[in-house]
């Protein structure tokens, strides 16, 4: 395959870097690498440390080396590294600006037409479309999924070779000034404004200088593509002092693509319009309106370019939906599957692989991979390169589905098989083989990877409660931008991770790199370690017999009375030395009174952990009991001082650090000064603020989904349900769903008290919440059986069931039954 080559001393020179170590200064440049969870063995590699307001790349230098890396780009002296030998080290004054810069300067040495797309929505759709439509005649390059931020954009143009011929790159901001950088990396030749919406608007004064920051992509472009129908954008445009030449599309007289009738046929629309003085018509395979304008924006670009309407038809009804999310879902046998059959290309597979390797609950990782058409390349060269991809990421075994991929079997080192189709592969013996593994379905749509899912998933029934594990990481960094540098976080993830699972959020958690975990009790840590977490576990409630597997599986005990620390005593006695210091959390009571050692027990205290020596205190911490009260924030400063005054103490009589921390979600932003050395984060984390004001910082991250079983039309005095609790006032449309108590679903939701979100209306309960389903009011609603259903989620957030309960979230959440599957969403 074609490849970005420099010598490291070629890359040196470009961002003025300062060599600190240098084994070899003709090492040859062909990947860049910011994040070294993904790292894979590349000699060609070469590591960026960037340095962000909440993480330093320098802390990771050594991980990257272990796993490979030799070649890095720091901002800070490299002193970890200076004892190998084998290593290129370059220092700059800013490791971003560096790795910006290096992509500018790449992208200059091409000439092909560029197209840059910005926009509050709808950027990766319009990018994926023009890629499916323009692949089969153009080598493409764009950014792998959506990798168009500070340091997506410079790695995906750094990918840019002799052999495309052009380029589709797009560009997201969230703040002002962000976009010149990236104008300067894309440096587009044609340039495509989806829309304006009011994505990112905490960041902009205005949505007139949101306009203008995301304009600027389109600085120097000699076409701009945008909807005339959007009022914001058009009028921006016309009052803008540099005049660009654009190309409009709307039902604007004006637009160069005039929209005349829009006709809705089923699944397709078909678009009537005028352009250079003819009329042409487009049919698109979607009716909703959000795709029909993306759809356009590619009808319009494609025009621009050149296209015969009648190609641009023929290649717009093969066009695909675009699977914005990769979906895991429980599998047979204890298996984990990621499905992510929907496209099929380089950049992708690498970043589906990534989620593979977070799955550390299974031995061993396979993948099921479709042929990948539209690259470019030779099939040996192409599936070499992908069998190096797949040793990196030290994927244990592959299934080859496809001609192409099967007739390059020779050039795979793991354990493999291969079949001609997807058919072939049901038929065969192979589809019942998997068990205890974490496996992906990587295929191009035209597989129908579908099939292979269905027959791999745990069977579940039509109730599902879906997390979102993008939001999940939103709302961590949300928080993490609250912190003053330095400040670790814990994360609660007791009670199945306020129900939203176990090893699946923990994983992700420790991808991300959290410091602690913290459960109830110890069988919840055992099963994490069992799941191959590896990062440090608080169990909270830890009990006598639970101690041994505690040290056993090095989880650290919250220890918070005499009674608790005497019969850890007695335990360590019976543990050889060379076992090693055994950590624990001291737990202290400054008005909570639920746990902990009080202000009189410290001269206690501290000569009975002394006479312990095995022991070492890794955290003194106590709990708030109102921080989300502004009526009881004097109680709360009280706990401070209190809290300031003991863990003094304490760790004054210690020559070793030991972190403090009292302040919980709600703590963390309103009372910054008791941040000390950690917080612990919970309900926030799952997408419930503790302060309302904080709410819409928030993104949703569980949705409890079910369908409609069955429709029935009762008269007026007909009654629903147990103990005919419902009666009929009018003529009445019922629903049932397959969701009861059983579930979770709270009975006192029953007769009006709650309700669920169909086709964008609430409807009430009525009747009853029975064991394993519930009726729902639809009169009126156009619904029919299998129907979708939220009974929460963004829609309903669950706060207003629990306003309904009279409760409070975390009771819901928790709630939810074990026999509802959790599926897991990641983009």
């Amino acid at each position: 395959m074609q490849e970005t080559n420099y010598t490291i001393a070629q890359i040196a020179a470009i961002i003025k870097g300062d060599f600190k170590k240098s084994a070899n200064k003709d090492c040859r440049i062909t990947n860049l690498v910011t994040d070294s969870r993904k790292v894979g063995l590349q000699l060609g590699d070469l590591f960026f440390a960037i340095k962000t307001f909440r993480n330093d790349g320098a802390r990771y230098l050594l991980e990257a080396y272990q796993k490979g890396i030799r070649n890095f780009v720091v901002q800070t002296q490299p002193e970890i590294l200076f004892p190998y030998d084998d290593v290129n080290v370059l220092r700059v004054d800013d490791t971003l600006a560096a790795l910006q810069h290096l992509a500018t300067v790449h992208r200059k040495q091409f000439q092909i037409p560029v197209i840059g797309i910005t926009g509050s929505n709808g950027k990766t759709i319009v990018k994926e479309w023009l890629f499916q439509m323009l692949c089969p005649v153009k080598k493409v390059i764009r950014n792998p999924k959506s990798y168009n931020s500070q340091i997506g954009v410079p790695l995906s143009v750094w990918k840019m070779d002799a052999g495309h011929e052009i380029g589709i790159f797009e560009a997201g901001i969230s703040q002002p000034h962000e976009m010149r950088n990236l104008q300067r990396i894309i440096e587009p030749t044609i340039g495509i404004f989806t829309n304006i919406g009011h994505a990112h608007d905490e960041g902009f004064e205005s949505m007139t200088q949101k306009i203008s920051e995301k304009m600027q992509l389109f600085s120097d472009v000699e076409t701009l593509i945008y909807c005339s129908d959007h009022p914001w954008i058009a009028e921006f445009i016309q009052n803008a002092k540099k005049k660009i030449p654009v190309f409009s599309w709307g039902y604007s007289l004006q637009s160069n693509l005039q929209l005349i009738k829009a006709h809705f046929n089923g699944t397709e629309t078909i678009l009537d319009a005028r352009f250079n003085g003819s009329q042409i018509s487009m049919k698109i395979p979607f009716t909703d309106e959000a795709s029909v304008e993306n759809a356009t924006h590619c009808w319009a670009t494609l025009l621009l370019l050149g296209f015969s309407n009648d190609f641009i038809s023929s290649r717009m009804a093969e066009l695909q939906p675009i699977a914005m999310r990769l979906e895991m879902k429980e599998g047979k046998n204890n298996c984990t599957i990621i499905n992510d059959s929907y496209n099929s290309d380089l950049e992708s597979l690498a970043i589906a692989i990534d989620l593979l390797n977070q799955q550390n609950q299974h031995p061993k990782k396979t993948i099921i991979l479709s042929d990948i058409f539209q690259s470019g390349q030779p099939d040996e060269l192409l599936y070499n390169y992908i069998n190096t991809l797949l040793v990196n990421k030290k994927i244990d075994r592959l299934i080859g589905i496809g001609e192409a991929i099967s007739g390059q079997r020779s050039c795979f080192s793991m354990e493999k098989s291969f079949y001609e189709s997807t058919q072939a592969f049901l038929d065969s013996p192979a589809s019942n083989s998997f068990l205890n593994e974490a496996v992906l379905l990587k295929g191009s749509r035209r597989f129908e990877f579908e099939r292979i899912f269905e027959v791999l998933q745990q069977k579940t029934h039509e109730t599902v409660l879906e997390i979102d594990l993008n939001a999940l990481i939103a709302n961590l960094n949300y928080y993490h931008s609250l912190l003053k540098p330095g400040v670790k976080t814990m994360v609660l993830v007791k009670a199945f991770s306020y129900g939203s699972g176990g090893f699946e959020i923990a994983n992700k958690l420790q991808f991300h790199r959290v410091d602690y975990l913290a459960v109830a009790y110890a069988d919840e840590g055992v099963e994490l370690r069992q799941s191959g977490i590896t990062m440090p576990i608080m169990v909270m409630n830890p009990d006598e017999a639970s101690f041994e597997s505690m040290i056993k599986y090095r989880l650290e005990p919250e220890i918070y009375s005499f009674r608790v620390l005497k019969l850890l005593a007695d335990v360590l006695k019976r543990i050889p030395p060379e076992e090693g210091e055994f950590g624990i959390h001291l737990k202290l009571d400054t008005g909570m009174k639920r746990l902990g050692f009080e202000q009189k027990d410290l001269p206690g205290l501290l000569p009975a952990l002394k006479n312990i020596p095995q022991l070492r205190i890794q955290s003194v911490f106590s709990h708030l009991a109102a921080a989300d009260n502004p009526e009881r924030d004097e109680f709360t400063r009280h706990q401070i001082r209190l809290f300031t005054q003991m863990a003094g103490t304490l760790c004054s009589e210690f020559d070793y650090k030991i972190l403090c921390h009292i302040a919980n979600t709600a703590g963390a932003s309103r009372f910054p000064e008791a941040q000390w050395d950690m917080i612990r984060l919970g309900i926030g984390l799952y997408g419930v603020a503790p302060l309302e004001k904080e709410q819409e910082q928030l993104q949703n991250v569980s949705t409890l989904r079910t369908i409609i079983s069955q429709i029935k039309q009762i008269d007026i005095g007909e009654t629903v349900g147990y103990n005919q609790a419902w009666k009929a006032t009018r003529k009445t449309t019922v629903a049932t769903l397959p969701v009861g108590y059983a579930d979770g679903l709270n009975r006192r939701l029953s007769n009006e008290r709650g309700h669920v979100w169909i086709h964008g209306q609430l409807v009430p309960f009525i009747g009853n919440v029975c064991m394993d389903m519930c009726m729902v009011d639809i009169t009126g609603v156009p619904a029919n059986e299998g129907d979708p259903v939220i009974v929460f989620g963004k829609e309903l957030p669950v706060q207003k069931m629990a306003e309904a309960l009279q409760t409070i979230p975390y009771e819901i959440l928790t709630g939810i039954s074990r026999r509802v599957k959790r599926v897991y969403f990641e983009e």
